[in-house]
């Protein structure tokens, strides 16, 4: 019998590791085949269309990619527009490409993997240098925690906005 050398905290990074790369499977497996048109469809009587939802989600990895060691793909400042609490997206103009956002989203969910591969147990329990929930002893544990619930969540709703957007459901 062998015995396992892996620390529980590596055992919750594969756990991590795990969901982001479902979470980009079902972000593609929901976006196919969409169009720009089509990421646009606002939801009634209220929200947001998935070219917002896509792209926060891409904000929200792109601003977390530095605490795991990783650069950002696009920038927050190219993201602007997709940060929490922006109004709604109704104006074209103001979208980024879909297929922007969704290879970017790859990219950045492909750092996010790496990034949490190298990720030590000394910097999975280091302070977190942000907080989402402005809890004042947020580690880079919950934070990743945080964040993982806060991605599955939005990458659900894409599932819904496809249909939204006349589109038939993916995954039943």
């Amino acid at each position: 019998m062998t015995l396992s050398t892996a620390t529980p905290q590596l055992g919750e990074i594969r756990v991590l590791r795990d969901q982001g790369r479902a979470i980009q499977k079902v972000l593609r497996i929901n976006t196919e085949g969409l169009t720009q048109q089509d990421s646009l469809a606002q939801p009634a009587p209220g929200g947001n269309c998935l070219n917002w939802v896509v792209g926060h989600m891409l904000e929200t990895w792109d601003g977390l990619l530095p605490v795991v060691g990783q650069t950002p793909v696009l920038g927050r400042q190219a993201l602007e527009r997709y940060k929490r609490g922006s109004a709604a997206l109704r104006d074209a103009a103001d979208a980024l490409p879909i297929e922007t956002l969704l290879a970017a989203f790859d990219e950045a969910a492909n750092r996010m993997d790496e990034g949490l591969a190298a990720l030590t147990e000394q910097k999975f329990d280091a302070p977190a240098p942000f907080s989402p929930s402005n809890n004042p002893h947020e580690t880079v544990r919950s934070l990743l925690t945080v964040v993982m619930f806060h991605q599955a969540y939005h990458v659900g709703q894409t599932g819904v906005l496809r249909r939204i957007a006349g589109k038939e459901g993916k995954i039943r």
